[in-house]
């Protein structure tokens, strides 16, 4: 039933109660949920649709690096020294910027293997791609050579010191073009209790430019308010999900970076090259110059393994290999 939604876009994905059916029928990847429940005191059942207005009141708990106390203790840091000078620049920039680039981090050999394995995946129908057209879904839980890109030192051990907790990954995308979508934050999609422990990375795997719909992002934009359920107009009801709830949402955050003043930024890229975002980030795809270039890369999304991970937009718990 997940395929089936992941493939087709329409009235289906908008029913709460599939959702219900679809966590019966995967009860066992909401252990954690599960879990988070119980330590958050969340008392209601796993199945049935889940907010950010559902979550306790009263959590103060951030990311160290969201607190003025983290970021004044951030350059002596003892960890900090772990990175190379590159690294610990971009990681002294975090606060105020939201991303860190990575150059170079992925080799040239090992970006044509992931680019081989993505391939033969598609050709030999292991994948396929989602409603859009555009993405490939959890590629990494079929293939080895993906689950090791994505869980790759050198990637998380920069990720678990920008959370300050240990992270686990819970989703790749793979992109053959660009995805040309609007501005957003991915905590509308991938949403945490307490908020900020999401965090994503997204690596090039051919050279990245204008006219194949490079990455935009707006740094600083970080640190606006998150923009959940409560803050717009999403049309949807105790049963629904509105018919146009993400086109409402696009127009509040066009809004909100035009009220705020957060110019966009253009990713310029080359095979290997690695940008790490914020949860609160807000980026998308600019539009491609020439229509369908091939614009080859992967997104990584990952969460802090002690939160309660759940997705705003579809209200539900998300689903998680569970490790225990």
């Amino acid at each position: 039933m997940r395929k089936f939604l992941d493939r087709y876009y329409g009235k289906l994905r908008k029913i709460k109660v599939n959702y219900v059916l679809l966590n019966l029928f995967n009860r066992k990847k909401l252990k954690h949920a599960e879990r988070m429940y119980r330590k958050y005191g969340i008392h209601k059942s796993v199945l049935l649709p889940i907010s950010s207005a559902d979550m306790p009141s009263g959590t103060t708990d951030k990311p160290w690096l969201d607190t003025q106390e983290g970021v004044a203790a951030l350059p002596t840091h003892p960890g900090l020294q772990r990175f190379d000078e590159a690294t610990r620049q971009g990681i002294l920039q975090w606060p105020d910027n939201g991303y860190l680039i990575l150059r170079g981090l992925f080799s040239t050999d090992e970006v044509e293997r992931i680019n081989a394995e993505v391939d033969r995946l598609i050709e030999e129908k292991v994948v396929d791609f989602n409603f859009t057209g555009r993405k490939v879904m959890f590629a990494f839980q079929l293939s080895e050579l993906l689950r090791k890109v994505v869980n790759d030192r050198r990637l998380l051990d920069v990720m678990d010191f920008l959370l300050g907790k240990r992270i686990k990954v819970f989703q790749s995308i793979n992109f053959l073009t660009g995805s040309e979508q609007a501005a957003h934050s991915d905590s509308i999609h991938m949403t945490t209790h307490p908020l900020g422990y999401m965090i994503a990375a997204w690596i090039a795997l051919e050279p990245i430019t204008t006219d194949n719909g490079c990455l935009i992002y707006h740094p600083g934009s970080h640190k606006l308010p998150y923009l959940l359920n409560d803050k717009y107009d999403h049309g949807g009801n105790r049963f629904v999900i509105g018919d146009d709830a993400y086109a409402r949402y696009e127009e509040a955050v066009d809004a909100a970076i035009r009220n705020g003043g957060f110019p966009a930024m253009e990713l310029h890229a080359q095979p290997g090259d690695v940008l790490i975002w914020h949860a609160n980030l807000l980026h998308g795809g600019k539009k491609m110059s020439t229509p369908n270039a091939s614009r080859k890369s992967m997104v990584i999304h990952c969460f802090a393994d002690d939160v309660l991970c759940y997705h705003e937009l579809t209200q539900r718990a998300a689903m998680m290999e569970d490790d225990h």
